[in-house]
């Protein structure tokens, strides 16, 4: 019996069209750890780059950084003992009552993300510390946040769970979680493995969700 760490960060959006700038894909993505030294790496990383006068950010964030901080914190991370699980789903493909709104969508994408990658990383009897990216406006923070907490509790008793959900500058290890989501999503939406490359060797889940589905709802 022990404890798993797990971050969660998603890429894509809810704009089910096929309009200009719209995601194909939405994509949730955890990363699991048994502590959380990989953080405390990742800030020294940030105060060595920064003294080397490296064009830091006050935090990671994989979209907005410039290549070679990328290929600093990619370097970093693969030195460390983690697992990634993502679960890719193909929006058009989505029945339209899985997607009635936004957080219906987003927990189930969730439900099937934990039911089918848990066993990847928890064992019976683990406790289990979830920590989401916050995302939505706050009015709709709240039904998101739900969303998972009920999902997690399909999952895990409540006595060995809790959830938390931060903003990703908060916590480096949701930093992390950034990055190996932003990897994933440039390797489905746009057939860039330049950065999936550098993490394929961390993944122990990666599965699409709609892979055989061959209707399109829109």
């Amino acid at each position: 019996m022990g404890a798993v760490f797990l971050f969660a960060d998603e890429a894509g959006d809810f704009n089910f069209s096929r309009q200009p700038g719209a995601s194909k894909y939405y994509i949730l993505c955890t990363v699991a750890t048994g502590d959380c030294s990989i953080g405390q790496d990742m800030l020294m990383l940030k105060r060595r780059l920064a003294w080397q006068g490296e064009p830091i950010r006050d935090f990671f964030h994989c979209t907005y950084d410039k290549q070679r901080v990328r290929d600093a914190v990619y370097e970093r991370i693969a030195r460390h003992d983690f697992s990634i699980q993502a679960t890719i789903m193909e929006k058009s493909k989505a029945q339209p009552q899985t997607r009635t709104t936004e957080d219906r969508f987003y927990q189930y994408g969730w439900l099937y993300h934990l039911r089918h990658s848990s066993n990847r990383f928890l064992a019976a009897k683990d406790s289990l510390m979830v920590t989401a990216a916050t995302i939505g406006k706050a009015a709709k923070r709240v039904s998101f946040e739900d969303a998972v907490k009920d999902v997690c509790r399909q999952i895990v008793p409540r006595e060995r769970l809790r959830t938390a959900f931060w903003p990703s500058q908060t916590d480096p290890c949701l930093q992390l979680a950034d990055y190996c989501t932003w990897a994933i999503q440039r390797k489905w939406e746009r057939q860039d493995t330049r950065s999936y490359d550098l993490i394929a060797k961390k993944i122990n889940y990666e599965y699409e969700l709609w892979e055989h589905g061959t209707v399109h709802h829109y």
